[in-house]
């Protein structure tokens, strides 16, 4: 007979340090019962012809960079990990908190 036996362990990405990285300045969020989706867009500088568009329609379509589907039951500790290192950039900064600079978070929950 088998026993169930605890491993602990810790999970690390192992990818080539040259791995393209993708750039996003937009996160757009949905979800359903089961999951939520993160999707990444990349927003320019807007042209005169989209400012014009914007207008009238008031939408500014951005290119999606990546989606990222999470199940819910790791969107908590996603929230605190982002939180975490959020602090910790934002205490190393010496302008931290003054405008345009993130001020140390307080907890989402």
């Amino acid at each position: 007979m088998t026993e169930n036996q605890q491993v602990n362990f810790t999970i690390v990405p192992d990818g080539d340090p040259a791995d393209k990285r993708v750039y996003a300045n937009f996160c757009g969020i949905e979800h359903t019962p089961f999951d939520f989706t993160l999707t990444f867009c990349e927003v320019l500088p807007l042209s005169e012809e989209t400012l014009r568009a914007a207008r009238t329609d008031h939408i500014v379509r951005a290119p999606v960079r990546s989606r990222v589907v999470f199940p819910v039951q790791s969107i908590p500790a996603l929230i605190a990990a982002l939180q975490e290192h959020l602090r910790v950039y934002a205490e190393g900064q010496p302008q931290a908190g003054k405008p345009g600079m993130p001020a140390p978070p307080k907890p989402v929950h």
